[in-house]
C-alpha cells in the first residue's frame, strides 16, 4: 500500500488497484468434473480393497499381540468399524448388482415389444426380504432370526400397554 501524508487531504477519487477475486469450485456441484457413476467408481478404486484387507489383517495380528487392555479395546472397536464397513459395501454392491439385473430384463423385454414394468419401492423391500429369508433359510439361521423378531416385537408391544403399576 501506498504511505500518503495525514497532513494531506485524502483526494475523493483516489487510483485503486482491483485485486482479481478468486473463484473457487466444488467439484461435488460442478459440471466440468463430470457425473458420479458408482460402477466406475468402483472400477477406478478396487485396489483399495486389498490395501483394506492387508490392513484389517495387521489389526487382527496386532489385537493378538496386544497385552494393554485400554489398547486392545481400541483395536478391538477399530476392527468392528472394518468389519462393518466391509459388510456394508457388499450390501450395497449386491444392491447395485440386483438393480442392474432388474434393469437388464426390462430392456430384454422392450427389446422383445412389450413394455416395461417398473416395481414400486415397496415391492422392491418386498423382494429383498423374500431374499433374505432365503438366504437365512440356506445357513440354518431362519429360527433364531425369527426368534429374536419375536422378542423385539414383544417388547414393542409391551412399551404400548398400558403399565401394571396403575391397576
Amino acid at each position: 500500500p501506498l504511505e500518503m501524508s495525514a497532513k494531506k487531504p485524502v483526494p475523493f477519487l483516489r487510483q485503486v488497484v482491483s485485486v482479481k477475486k478468486k473463484v473457487h469450485r466444488d467439484p461435488r456441484f460442478d459440471d466440468l468434473s463430470g457425473e458420479y457413476k458408482p460402477e466406475i467408481f468402483m472400477k477406478t478404486y478396487s485396489f483399495l480393497d486389498s490395501i483394506k484387507k492387508q490392513e484389517k489383517e495387521m489389526v487382527q495380528k496386532q489385537l493378538k499381540k496386544c497385552r494393554d487392555v485400554e489398547q486392545k479395546e481400541k483395536l478391538q472397536q477399530l476392527l468392528n468399524r472394518m468389519t462393518q464397513q466391509e459388510q456394508a459395501q457388499k450390501k450395497q454392491q449386491e444392491l447395485r448388482e440386483r438393480e442392474l439385473s432388474l434393469k437388464r430384463q426390462q430392456r430384454e423385454l422392450a427389446k422383445q415389444g412389450k413394455r416395461p414394468f417398473f416395481l414400486k419401492k415397496s415391492e422392491k423391500r418386498k423382494l429383498e426380504l423374500a431374499e433374505k429369508y432365503a438366504e437365512l433359510k440356506r445357513s440354518g439361521k431362519l429360527e433364531s432370526f425369527l426368534s429374536k423378531k419375536r422378542k423385539r416385537n414383544a417388547i414393542k408391544d409391551k412399551r404400548h400397554l398400558p403399565s401394571q403399576k396403575n391397576l
